[in-house]
Order: C-alpha cells, then structure tokens, then sequence
C-alpha cells in the first residue's frame, strides 16, 4: 500500500478497501519519522481521505493529524517540483475543506480552520516572493542579508534543477543525447546545493530566528486576517475545486460569512473564457467584438458573492483572493444583477452604460493569497524622500525607426496595437513575429509623461523614452529611491520569440545589435527583474499578458509580476488584456491625480474614482467629436490591482 493507490481507491469509490491498509501506512510513518515529517502529513491526509468518503467523523481528528507535516512539506527545498507529490497533497486539502464545509452547521470552529486551509490551498510562489521581500527587509545587517539573498538563489536553482531532470526524465536515449544537460550532473548538481543550503540555513537561522516563518509563512489564522483589515474593507476568499467552490466574506468588524457552492473551477473556468473573449480582442474589428457574457458574469457574482451582498453594501473596498480562472478576471466586471443589453443608443458601446457591474459599487483590489495582504500590511513603510516616479515608454523595435511621436489614438482594430500571443503566433510562414516588427507604441509617451505630471515629477528628467529604454538603462539606474516605476511596452510570454522560456517587456536593442536575430539582448527578462532592488509604493506594468496566469498553479500575476514583488515592490497595477491607448492614458493619469491630491486616498479607491470617471465618458474621433462611449469594460477595466490596496 502506498499513497498513490490509497488516492486512487478513495477517488475510485474505493475507500473501504483500503482504509486499513492506509490506517497501517500512516501508523509506520508517523513511528518513522514523526509526527510532524511530510511523510506522516501525507500518509495521514489519505488515510483521512479514505475516513471521509466513508463517512466516518474520525476523519476531522485524522485532517488535524495531518497538517503539521503537510505545513512543513511547504518547507522542503524542491519539493514544489514533484508535482505527484503536490497534487496528493491538493487532494488531501480539498477532502478537508469539503469535509468542513459539510460539518460546519455542527462545528462552529470550521469556517475558521477551512480558513487556512484555502490558503495553503491557494498559496504559491507570489506570496513566496512578497514573503522573501520582507525576509530581506528583516535582516538589517549587510552580511545577513547577502547570506540571505543567496539562500532565496540556491532555492531558485533547486527548483529550476528539479524542473530540469523532470523533463529529462521523460525523453527518450536518442532525445537525451541531444541535450546539453545531463541527468547525472543535475543529480550531483543538486545534491551539492542541497548540502550547501542546508549550512547556510541553519546559519541563517541562528542568526535570524524569525527567518524560517517569513520565507515559508504558516497561513494566517481568520484571527490574525481580522486584525489587519481595515475599516470599510471587505476580504472575499475563494477557493475553487473542479465541482466546489468555497467561500469566506472577512469584514472589519461582524460576522464573517461561510458558504460553499456547486459552481466549481469547471462551471467557472468557461465563462471567464467567455468573457475574456469579449474584453481582449486582439486584432478584431470593432464590429465583430463578441457580446460580454453578462449572464455568466451575473452567475459567478450571485454564486460566490451574493450570499455576502451584505457585508459589500457596507463596504466602500472588496479584495479578493482568488486563484485559478478567476485570477484572470478583474472583479470589477462581475455583475450584481440581472441585465439583458438594450441596443447602443447615441454612441457605439453606449449600450453598457448602466450595466450593474460590481466595479460601480466598490473600489476592487486582488490578491494572490490571504498572507500576501498580512505580509504587506507588517511590512515596514517606504523611505520618506524617495523620489516621485520613474518611468519607460515607447522602446524602438526597429533599428531603422525613426523617433516616434506623440498622437492622439483613435479606435482601431487591436486596441492601442498592442501586441498579443495571437499576433505573435499568426504571420505567414514564420514561428515568431520578427522583432523589429513589433507594434510601435508612440502612444505609450503620452501615458507615462501624464503619469510624471499628475505625480509632480519633470516629465522629461524622470521619463526615459525611446532608443534609450534599453535593459541596460533600466538595470544600470538606481530604483531604490523612487515610490512609483512604470513600464509602458509590450509584455512578452514564454515562447514568444526563440529561447524565452520567462516573462519578459519589450525593450530597445542596445546599440549594434540586430534584434530580430538576437532578440533577447532586447528584452527586460524576469531574470532581471529580480536583480533589481526597489522601495516602491506602486510598479506600474502598462502592457498586456501582465496579469495574465502563466501555468504556475493558476496564480492571479505572471511570473513578471511575481518579480517585481519579490525586488521591494508593495502593490501592482498591470493589464489584463490589451488596452487602448488614449484610454489607458486617461485612467492612470486619473488614478495617480487623485492619489497624489488626496493624502487620505486608498491605491483602491483612486483606482475606482478613474475608472467610474473613463465609463461615463466618451472618446473623440478624428474631427474632435464624440466618436464611441468609453462605458465598455475593455476601455475602464483592463488596469488591476494587486497587492496593497490602502494607502
């Protein structure tokens, strides 16, 4: 008997056929190697698992005797590589959350314990990486920190490692010759920085006791989530199962609201795709833009948020936890109730002018996971005299590009021209788009230089245009002193151009170098990112797929987004589709106006005040008439916010 069978029989409907052999499992772990070892957390969990299925109330005490070793499996250099292993223990969670929820009308401490359960859950690398900001914040002494920078790189290379021998493993001899790696080296080779890791973090610890909990963070207790919450803001947790979702609403103050419902990761993952249709069009004609799906976006609010719609009528500020499918869906665009679109009245798109969207009622923010918020709250403040803004615009793609300049956009078919995946994939007869045939953002000036001016900065010595937004500009200037740095190009993918295997913007080539042949000297890559060392209250990423979920567990930023919280950064405003440009323009210098006139304003609410500004406003064509109403989600809803959503 081992834990794959054990899952196996009890998601087969096989429970009973091996509970003992699991009770007997467990038991030998648990002797082994203690209680408190993964391999007694996992054997547990299935055992627990196979409790459950049959209905047995020892099943609850058997959860609670599995999480010690499932918290400290969290802790295991690479073991986010072993995806069998993580999905067992996905699979012993989920049993317990569905099995708390089906207890908690008789067990008034459920709502609480499924609490942290969602975020282990949902828990990934980006509240790692705000988790490993902090750890450096923590060790004030130089030398300290430098060991600490390195323990974060040994696990980097680790994991990469493991990444590397899984793909291996599945190649066949012929494959492996051809291969640069060598399944023995990476052996040896992780071998080696398992040893070296294993000095350096006992060191460490000696050092600085408190490091352990802020590089692998226990999930917040519902107590310790309260304490942090502020008056007037609402905290949604929402885990999603493929037939489940679970539910808590966390106000300031009164009663938190538990439920769980039928529309499950199955239910919801098509409807998002279905309205994403709608909002990241690509290179479509506005004529042929799909209809929103107000219907489904009716039914994700009414399922997950409606049992909750009270505490959000009290609150001026929703933030939402959230991974899977929903992570790449601003909550803005839910809608809180029935709605059938009348015909467009006076002006194109005027027709989503009274849309009851979520985003009218309350200043929305997301977050990657519960402790994300708990971490950036106990984080310490900025710098007082940092500088006001830094930002990137208009890169030249082509070394022949004469400068671009300033315009005015109108509505055209890829809305700004921003590149998309699509766009990339689809030329004639080539894999990748060349480089020097990337959109031109001309208009991207407009939008950081309306940045700089509503944040008071000099619009021409804090903004670096053109042929100079080189990533050697950006990683030879110091950003440690600056409260907010926006980047305005192209956001790139893995697999957008040969041999980008992370996320990336799209930069100037330096001088010299052809960048349709070398395309990656261009590029600001994640690995990058992450030599960058930041004190920034807001990063600005103005370019498509930057909120986009990358494969990683569903989570609600990219890998680049992870980055930029990792270097020191406290929240994230990034795009989830492509924009348009003048609109774009438009709301951030609406968000960053306000923010900047008023001390008081939240991130979230100065967010919320643009974008209920820009859907009651309409655009003008080229004769300076009003041309198409701005009231469309894909104008006021493509800029999210992650991360801190106060002040």
């Amino acid at each position: 008997m081992n834990n794959v069978v054990g899952v196996a029989a009890v998601l087969g409907g096989r429970a009973a056929a091996v509970v003992d052999g699991l009770r007997q499992l467990s038991q030998r772990a648990a002797q082994n190697v203690g209680a408190a070892h993964p391999v007694t957390g996992d054997a547990r969990g299935v055992y627990a698992m196979a409790l459950a299925a049959m209905g047995s109330r020892q099943a609850g005490a058997e959860f609670e005797a599995a999480l010690p070793g499932l918290l400290a499996a969290r802790q295991q250099l690479g073991e986010a590589e072993e995806s069998l292993r993580v999905r067992i223990r996905q699979w012993i969670l989920e049993a317990y959350l569905h099995y708390l929820s089906e207890t908690s009308a008789s067990d008034s401490d459920a709502p609480a314990k499924g609490f942290v359960i969602a975020d282990m859950l949902r828990g990934g690398n980006t509240q790692q990486a705000v988790a490993a900001s902090a750890a450096r914040a923590g060790a004030k002494d130089p030398a300290l920190a430098a060991a600490v920078r390195k323990e974060q790189d040994l696990r980097t290379e680790m994991v990469a490692s493991f990444r590397a021998l899984q793909r291996l493993a599945t190649m066949s001899p012929d494959q492996l010759a051809e291969q640069k790696e060598n399944p023995a080296v990476l052996r040896s080779r992780i071998a080696a920085i398992s040893i070296e890791h294993k000095q350096l973090f006992a060191d460490i610890e000696r050092r600085f006791p408190k490091y352990a909990n802020l590089i692998n963070p226990q999930p917040p207790s519902l107590q310790q989530t309260r304490e942090v919450i502020r008056d007037g803001e609402v905290l949604v947790s929402v885990v999603t199962t493929a037939s489940r979702s679970y539910v808590w609403a966390v106000p300031y103050r009164g009663d938190v609201v538990f439920h769980s419902t039928g529309l499950g990761e199955d239910a919801i993952a098509p409807i998002v795709k279905q309205l994403r249709a709608a909002l990241d069009v690509g290179d479509m004609a506005p004529s042929q833009w799909p209809m929103l799906d107000l219907a489904g976006a009716y039914r994700i609010y009414s399922a997950l948020f409606g049992p909750a719609r009270h505490l959000l009528a009290g609150a001026h500020t929703l933030m939402v936890a959230a991974g899977n499918s929903l992570s790449a869906l601003p909550p803005a665009v839910l809608v809180t109730d029935v709605y059938h679109l009348p015909p467009d009245k006076l002006l194109p798109f005027d027709r989503y002018t009274d849309v009851p969207w979520l985003g009218n009622m309350l200043a929305t923010a997301q977050l990657p996971s519960v402790n994300t918020l708990v971490l950036l709250r106990s984080a310490n403040r900025g710098a007082p005299n940092r500088a006001a803004f830094v930002g990137f615009a208009d890169p030249v793609f082509a070394a022949s590009a004469a400068a671009s300049p300033t315009t005015r956009s109108v509505l055209r078919g890829a809305p700004g021209g921003r590149v998309t995946e699509q766009a990339l994939r689809s030329t004639t007869n080539q894999a990748w788009l060349p480089y020097s045939r990337l959109t031109p953002l001309p208009d991207t000036r407009d939008e950081v230089v309306a940045m700089a001016m509503a944040l008071g900065a000099d619009p021409v010595k804090d903004v670096v245009l053109g042929a100079q937004v080189t990533r050697q500009r950006v990683m030879q200037m110091d950003l440690s002193a600056t409260r907010v740095v926006a980047f305005a190009t192209h956001g790139l993918l893995p697999g957008d151009f040969p041999g980008l295997s992370q996320p990336a913007l799209a930069l100037s080539a330096p001088a010299g170098i052809d960048a349709d042949r070398q395309p990656l000297q261009a590029l600001l890559t994640l690995e990058d990112v992450l030599q960058l060392k930041l004190d920034a209250d807001w990063v600005v990423l103005s370019a498509c797929n930057t909120a986009a979920t990358d494969g990683q567990g569903g989570e609600a930023v990219s890998g680049l987004g992870r980055g930029f919280f990792y270097v020191g950064t406290r929240a994230l405003l990034v795009t989830h589709w492509s924009v348009d440009s003048e609109s774009a323009k438009d709301l951030v210098s609406g968000v960053f106006r306000a923010y900047s006139a008023d001390p008081s304003l939240t991130r979230a609410r100065a967010l919320h005040q643009a974008m209920a500004h820009l859907r009651k406003s309409a655009a003008k064509d080229a004769a300076g008439n009003p041309g198409y109403s701005l009231a469309h989600p894909l104008f006021w809803a493509p800029y999210a916010l992650f991360g801190e959503p106060g002040r």
